[in-house]
């Protein structure tokens, strides 16, 4: 929940993997049917412009590219409380429907306190039943990154929050529920005895429970693991892993692969996801995944994903609507996507502000419709084309050397063709590439400019 070394934000993850994935989390085994995932989350960007405190979605076919749901705009909001959530959590219960858990906190007033955590039930993630917030403890502390496993042996679900204990610094505390209406009294889940944060568990790994977390005093992940899913029974063991200051981790394992994931994010509102992946859970030593291999939902933190069947993925797309826009990620440099910035087309580092700059509506070209045209979402009277072969965002002035100027034909990726590369209309031996992370077209003959030439289109 907050920047180190104050209180910490849990962030966000993406899943990545060269194979569809099953995720391995707090709710425990996903079901046989399960084919996809939906994502929990919420907003903010660089300058506060897309801070948004209502429940996110996404959905995702592979667990690696994901597609917001409701234009990226909340499907719920809470009405108690700080009137906002951050950190919200996906639980698949054990009757099959789902409950929603989110810290009770709307920005980032990290003074705010409530000893409540924001409560939703659903049967399918389009229609959120019986909101509450349940009171977790009588403490003068907060109730942060909520998350929940199912505790066989106690029959009962155990909630996992971070709050600060008599000693003054954090610890994961945990409360014992049924129902998510009532709940037992706090106890101490696990304290290294300095500030941790951020609980995740993967449950039942070759009977061994993990539990991964922030060390808030340096920004990095550790995990920890116990024979029992009892309090206090957790030791740390494995190698820490940061990428400049990380928090929320989250623990996925692939299903068709012994491979495991533990995802985490950048606090600051410049959340960015980042992965590592291991081939033993057990062994605690983790190695960075690529970043081509994921894409996190626009502006996207702190989030809780859940693997749901096919038909879920399609009801919850029919439900909300796929996005109205696009963004193109850099294929050689995929930290950066397409974007205008003074009306020029370059590729800029995520995350960035105006966040719309980097929003396309691909539509059919203007002057050839098997072709593309590239519109602004922000500027809607304007569209990328070409001047001197360099890209600039432009107004439509409706003549034709406009139109062909501004069209472009997708072709398979040149290098690699799951990706994409756009070939100019009225220079067709020209393809748009970056250099100097300036868009232009330029013929393509070398690896490096093959390389700069392909993009992925997701959102």
């Amino acid at each position: 929940m907050i920047p180190a070394p104050q209180p910490s934000r849990r962030a966000i993850l993406g899943l990545a993997a060269a194979v569809p994935l099953s995720l391995a989390l707090g709710s425990g085994s996903a079901q046989a049917a399960d084919s996809a995932y939906v994502m929990a989350y919420f907003t903010e960007s660089t300058t506060m412009l897309e801070a948004n405190y209502g429940l996110h979605l996404a959905v995702s076919r592979d667990g690696l590219q994901w597609m917001p749901l409701n234009q990226n705009n909340p499907v719920v909001t809470p009405t108690e409380g700080a009137l906002g959530l951050r950190d919200p959590f996906i639980l698949r219960k054990q009757d099959g429907t789902f409950v929603v858990l989110a810290t009770d906190l709307k920005g980032t007033d990290w003074n705010y306190v409530s000893q409540y955590v924001h409560v939703w039930n659903s049967t399918d993630l389009r229609t959120f039943t019986g909101y509450h917030r349940l009171k977790l403890h009588d403490m003068n502390t907060h109730s942060w990154a909520p998350e929940a496993f199912w505790d066989a042996g106690r029959g009962q679900y155990a909630l996992i929050y971070s709050a600060v204990n008599s000693s003054g610094h954090n610890v994961i505390m945990v409360n014992y529920t049924t129902d998510f209406v009532t709940a037992s009294a706090p106890q101490v889940f696990f304290d290294p005895g300095y500030d941790a944060i951020d609980g995740d568990m993967a449950v039942g790994v070759n009977g061994v429970n993990y539990l991964y977390f922030k060390n808030n005093r340096n920004g990095t992940l550790i995990g920890t693991k116990s024979t029992s899913l009892n309090p206090g029974s957790f030791t740390p063991f494995s190698t820490a892993v940061s990428h400049g200051g990380t928090e929320a981790p989250t623990l996925v394992k692939s299903l068709s692969s012994g491979t495991w994931y533990l995802w985490g994010d950048t606090y600051t509102p410049n959340g960015v996801f980042y992965a590592w992946q291991s081939s033993d859970l057990a062994a605690g030593t983790w190695t960075p995944v690529d970043q081509r291999l994921y894409t996190q939902p626009l502006n996207s933190k702190h989030c809780g994903i859940q693997p749901i069947t096919s038909a879920q993925y399609d009801n919850l797309v029919a439900a909300w609507g796929a996005p109205a826009w696009n963004r193109l990620k850099s294929y050689n440099f995929p930290g950066r996507y397409v974007r205008h910035s003074n009306y020029v087309g370059r590729i800029d580092p995520y995350p960035f502000d105006p966040y719309p700059d980097s929003q396309w509506k691909l539509v059919p070209g203007l002057a050839d419709s098997t072709g593309v045209s590239f519109q602004s979402v922000n500027n809607p009277t304007r569209y990328l084309r070409h001047y001197d072969y360099e890209l600039r965002l432009d107004v439509n002035d409706g003549t034709s050397t406009f139109a062909s100027d501004a069209t472009f034909h997708r072709t398979a990726g040149l290098a690699d063709a799951t990706w994409s590369s756009f070939r100019s209309h009225n220079f067709p031996t020209r393809y748009i590439r970056h250099s100097n992370y300036v868009l232009r077209i330029d013929p393509i003959s070398t690896t490096t400019e093959k390389q700069d030439a392909t993009f992925y289109v997701g959102y």
